[in-house]
């Protein structure tokens, strides 16, 4: 921006080509840029934005005719693009496609000047006939990096949950399984929230499933649906954004012979189908997670990466970006854990190894 020196620098041509910001700039525009900006929207010229208009995502930003994007749709590009044209720029399909340690870059790192509770707030539906579930997605939540955890449960849990760990909060709820008694205060308590995850633990009763479905059908939050409660969000379409982790048996109670991506397209959510290959997709951009190890089959290793997937988005984080870096995040603990556990890893192995590979992949 050195050599721009004002309006007379665009007198005389009849296209301007912008690239004085991009994908990297945050905060608000700041001198020269806004100057730059304000200049090229007042020049009547046609105006080009490589990759995405200067400003983007910002108040102050050019409003081109067109805009030549690299290799996909940025999130958030819409009309005040103009013109959006797909370029292709060589990135192999492997360097896109596969969840990576490059994905790290999204992980919604704190800022220095970050209170209690502003890294993310989740609320945990779960338990009942199981108390380990639900427990252990709560640890894996805060191991990844969330601010508190409050594990929702059933009077016949509420003992185990509560005391697996002295950092977790937990609030019982009367009986000993979910059932539409505790729907309404449930919801309600849902709005203090930035994600819920439902699931982990709460068993295949009639009555835990009908809740578990009204539930869903109300909360106004993003969620997480894991375990049983996949089974009961058959059929929706989610009003809010939404991961869904089944494994192979639990998606294809929900998938009636489609595929992964008509699922998702179908439900408007995000579904994560766990598997030797961990499979992302939104309906519309599908990512493959390959981290892991055989030794990852275990009794809840599922919860782990549910309570991982619902921690990032009670942090901020998009639901597609939350599944694909939970996904990895949780297979490269897997394989952390692997070096001293070997085949006798269990589930809470992977739990203990997540601040490692995010020490590593954050330096």
């Amino acid at each position: 921006m050195e050599a721009y020196a004002g309006p007379e620098s665009l007198k005389g041509f009849d296209v301007v080509v912008d690239c004085a910001l991009g994908t990297g700039a945050s905060g608000e525009v700041r001198e020269p840029y806004l100057g730059f900006i304000e200049d090229v929207n007042a020049s009547g010229a046609f105006v080009v934005s490589a990759d995405v208009p200067s400003g983007f995502g910002t108040a102050d930003r050019v409003k081109p005719d067109v805009t030549v994007t690299f290799h996909d749709f940025k999130s958030g590009m819409d009309e005040g693009c103009g013109r959006i044209v797909v370029a292709d720029i060589g990135i192999p399909e492997d360097a896109w496609r596969k969840v990576g340690p490059g994905d790290m870059l999204r992980y919604p790192v704190p800022r220095p000047s970050s209170h209690k509770g502003d890294n993310g707030k989740l609320m945990v539906i779960g338990g009942g006939p199981y108390f380990g579930a639900p427990a252990m997605s709560a640890m894996s939540a805060l191991r990844i990096g969330t601010d508190s955890v409050r594990v929702f449960t059933p009077e016949s849990s509420y003992r185990e949950v509560a005391a697996a760990s002295p950092v977790l909060m937990a609030t019982k709820l009367p009986g000993d399984r979910l059932d539409d008694g505790s729907v309404d205060t449930l919801l309600r308590e849902s709005s203090g929230y930035g994600a819920v995850l439902i699931g982990p633990g709460l068993g295949a009763s009639e009555d835990a499933l009908q809740a578990a479905a009204r539930f869903m059908r109300g909360c106004k939050v993003p969620m997480v649906i894991d375990a049983d409660a996949i089974a009961a969000s058959k059929g929706m379409q989610m009003a809010v954004p939404t991961v869904l982790t089944p494994h192979a048996g639990e998606f294809a109670r929900i998938s009636g012979g489609r595929s992964s991506e008509e699922v998702a397209s179908a439900m408007n959510a995000v579904v994560l189908l766990k598997g030797k290959d961990d499979v992302v997709t939104d309906g519309s951009k599908t990512r493959i997670n390959s981290s892991g190890t055989p030794a990852m089959t275990g009794a809840g290793t599922g919860d782990v990466l549910a309570g991982a997937v619902a921690g990032l988005l009670a942090k901020g984080m998009g639901a597609f970006d939350a599944a694909c870096l939970a996904a990895y995040v949780c297979g490269k603990a897997g394989e952390e854990a692997f070096e001293s556990k070997s085949y006798g890893l269990i589930a809470t192995d992977v739990i203990d190894g997540i601040p490692t590979v995010l020490r590593n992949g954050l330096r």
